[in-house]
């Protein structure tokens, strides 16, 4: 009878053993997080089984790709990749970049929107660092097959899946385990002040790390595996960085969680990453390798906890037997929540119309990013639903719209003497049509502008958009001259008024182009002296030209920053036709003393291309090409000839400068860029160019113009050698510009902000 019993025991305890059942923590942490892949990797080549997941932050990251059917090589993959680089920093992929929407580029730093409460304005000030509207995206992308193929159960997922986040409101947590996994992972991933929360059932969800960092509780509750393996890859209250803001609120957020794991039901895995910082994923391969050194320091002590084994060769039939009941990702209803308006909603929908009634998934996300390039949306978060009934998805747009005001804020400072401040105050509206009205102003020692104007657009299968604007332009080159002495500069003071009406209209050239065309009226008056002997109290010659023009157009830029690139390119070919009238009015230091008309008919085109290429990891190349063919007949002085030629700027700080060996009315242009990366926002750039005129304008007697003789008779060249570093704000750069010229040629500048001026008339 004792050895039946016995026996019996041993069945008993044997079966046991082997219906032994394993849940898997895994804490937040930012990028640190990513060490859960390696951990995940060496449990599952060595056999020990994951049952259960749950997770917060990255941590249900991490656990919710997991349970939809990653593999970790596949999200090692997913993490290393250049889409996740975009999706962890708000950046647009360069192909995103939809120009047609784009507004002309300014100077802008900040954009805060301006409604009004209780009768009184009130400034909107951002409330998140990164943008979600690749995140948003994204998620939808990777977890809404997912979800159709547990049909909203977590736990019919490939492994159940638990994940948390925060009802900041009621300071709860939210735990999730049903509903869509892509949402559930969003909002348990929201950090404050770094991601935007997520609206569910009208409440505000934040990161979970807020309430429980940790959730071995909620393991236990929703589970109850007789073995919980947790792996911890916080350090909070170990280590603070003064300097080292993310790190400081990191704090803030996560301490009320208790990390701690009793030996009685499993084992703590813990991960030090001090030296990794809350966005720190460009360093995923060394953060994943840290992981699976912990998991190897730990794993015989696992083995001897954990007694069960299942193979890997399982674990494959069971991630592709679950990724096997994943439908298509193909949508093919729409609809649009957020917008009350019937019209501003047929404006949504018609932008992701197409011939055909299915869409497949790049084609939506090129809706998708049109859209979000338009100025009248703030966000749209895309949720997909799997329609049974027809076997495809639909998608839900949460649309939130801009508030009708908002202004811009920039300029820029600068060690030189260009410095300006730039404001900007817009005005949009739609409904079928979208309506955009702004209005600037520059205000600098150098440049002052004002510019009002208006667009409209129209979202339809075939867009197209008609702008006006009026432009008032001065700029004063000699606020910007530095040069030591100006006995060999000609001439040594120069004032350029302008002001212009403009009517153009436009349609798209591929995703990043353009094709517009246009008519303006302009008058321009150039104020100057052909002299460098003068008196305080001489008036200066003067030039003026009214003229009527006409241009078209096809332009392609997809640029990753709007100044000191370092990825995309440009395309441009240009057309323009000018007819006008030159008057020139000598002052008391001219050599003449009879006022000159002139009649000046002619046409201009311009080539450009410019290009980067990645060659490694640390270098990238461009190359610039421009060519400009004007036929204009020459002025009636010298120097008013050089001021109304076509110039050649190369860098930025040369839109500043007067250079008249760069001006041409018909020249070639080459150049060279090297850039070495030095992390994603840092990198040192050294630049050449070569700059040929076909004709150089030749000074004869009594400052008259004529040709020099023969083509190509000189060649000038510029280079430039920059450290740039890329904030949220615009650039920071130090900088060494060259030009080959007479007096001065070299200029050292620190900036802070963007060259960029409204356009000029001609």
């Amino acid at each position: 009878m004792p050895k039946i019993i016995l026996a019996i025991l041993s069945v008993f305890i044997c079966f046991n053993m082997n219906a032994q059942s394993v849940g898997l923590v895994l804490s937040g942490g930012g990028a640190k997080g990513i060490a859960h892949i390696g951990v995940i990797k060496v449990l599952e080549e060595n056999g020990i089984p994951i049952d259960y997941v749950a997770g917060t932050s990255i941590g249900a990251i991490i656990a919710g790709l997991y349970a939809s059917g990653y593999s970790p090589d596949e999200m090692l993959e997913l993490f290393s990749s250049d889409e996740f680089k975009l999706w962890s920093t708000g950046k647009l992929d360069k192909e995103d970049l939809y120009y047609f929407k784009r507004k002309d580029e300014g100077p802008a730093w900040i954009k805060l929107d301006i409604t009004k409460k209780e009768d009184k304005l009130k400034i909107i000030f951002p409330i998140n660092l990164i943008p979600e509207r690749q995140m948003d995206f994204a998620f939808m992308q990777i977890t809404a097959q997912t979800t159709a193929a547990c049909n909203g159960d977590f736990n019919k997922l490939m492994v159940p899946f638990r994940c948390v986040s925060t009802d900041i409101y009621h300071n709860k947590a939210i735990i999730h385990k049903s509903g869509d996994v892509g949402e559930a992972i969003r909002a348990s991933m929201t950090f404050p002040f770094v991601f935007k929360p997520i609206e569910k059932n009208g409440t505000l969800l934040f990161d979970g790390g807020i309430v429980n960092n940790f959730p071995t509780d909620i393991m236990k509750e929703e589970f109850n595996p007789d073995i919980i393996i947790g792996h911890k890859v916080t350090s909070l209250g170990e280590k603070y960085d003064t300097e080292d803001l993310f790190n400081q609120i990191e704090s803030m957020v996560t301490q009320i969680t208790n990390y701690n794991i009793p030996d009685s039901i499993g084992i703590l895995l813990e991960s030090k990453l001090d030296n990794v910082s809350l966005l720190d994923f460009p360093k995923v391969n060394y953060t994943y390798g840290r992981g699976v050194s912990t998991a190897l320091n730990s794993i015989e002590k696992i083995k001897r906890t954990v007694t069960r084994r299942v193979s890997k060769d399982e674990v494959n039939k069971r991630r592709e037997k679950f990724n096997g009941l994943k439908p298509p990702l193909k949508f093919n209803n729409i609809q649009v929540e957020g917008i009350k308006d019937d019209m501003q909603r047929k404006y949504i929908i018609q932008s992701f119309k197409r011939k055909e009634n299915i869409i497949e998934v790049a084609q939506l996300r090129d809706s998708y990013f049109k859209l979000i390039s338009d100025d009248h949306i703030k966000s749209i978060r895309p949720i997909a639903f799997y329609n049974k009934r027809t076997g495809f998805f639909d998608l839900h747009l949460k649309v939130e719209p801009r508030k009708p005001f908002d202004v811009e804020i920039g300029g820029l400072l600068s060690t030189q003497s260009n410095t300006f401040g730039f404001v900007q105050a817009n005005y949009k509206t739609f409904k079928t049509l979208s309506y955009n009205l702004s209005a600037n102003a520059y205000f600098g020692k150098f440049y002052n502008s004002f510019s009002i104007g208006g667009r409209m657009d129209s979202p339809s299968r075939n867009p197209f958009y008609i702008s006006t604007r009026f432009t008032l332009n001065s700029w004063d080159y000699t606020a910007t001259t530095s040069d030591i002495v100006f006995k060999d500069i000609n001439p040594s003071y120069i004032i350029r008024n302008e002001n212009s009406v403009k009517i153009e209209g436009g349609i798209p050239f591929i995703k990043t182009g353009i094709v517009d065309f246009g008519t303006s009226l302009s008058n321009s008056t150039d104020h100057y002296y052909q002299t460098n002997i003068f008196e305080r109290g001489d008036e200066m010659d003067e030039t003026r030209f009214s003229a009527f023009s006409a241009f078209a157009r096809v332009d392609q830029k997809n640029y990753n920053y709007k100044q000191y690139a370092t990825e995309g390119g440009r395309k441009l070919l240009s057309f323009r036709y000018i007819y006008g009238k030159e008057t020139f009015t000598p002052g008391t230091t001219a050599p003449v003393s009879k006022i000159v008309e002139k009649t000046h008919s002619y046409f201009q085109i311009k080539a450009f291309y410019e290009q980067y290429f990645k060659i490694n990891r640390v270098l990238k190349l461009g190359g610039m090409a421009e060519a400009v063919f004007n036929n204009n007949t020459l002025y009636s002085n010298y120097t008013s000839t050089v001021i109304a030629a076509p110039a050649f700027y190369p860098t930025p700080i040369s839109r500043s400068k007067y250079i008249e060996n760069f001006r041409a009315n018909q020249y070639f242009a080459l150049g060279g860029k090297a850039i070495f990366i030095i992390s994603d926002y840092l990198h040192f750039r050294t630049e050449l160019f070569g700059f040929a005129p076909i004709q150089n304008f030749q000074n004869t007697d009594n400052n008259l113009v004529s040709y020099e003789e023969g083509i190509f008779q000189h060649f000038y060249f510029s280079g430039m050698a920059a450290l740039v570093f890329q904030t949220q704000l615009g650039p920071i750069s130090a900088e060494l510009n060259y030009f080959d010229k007479q007096g001065q040629s070299w200029f050292f500048a620190l900036n802070l902000g963007f060259v960029l001026f409204n356009e000029r008339a001609l």
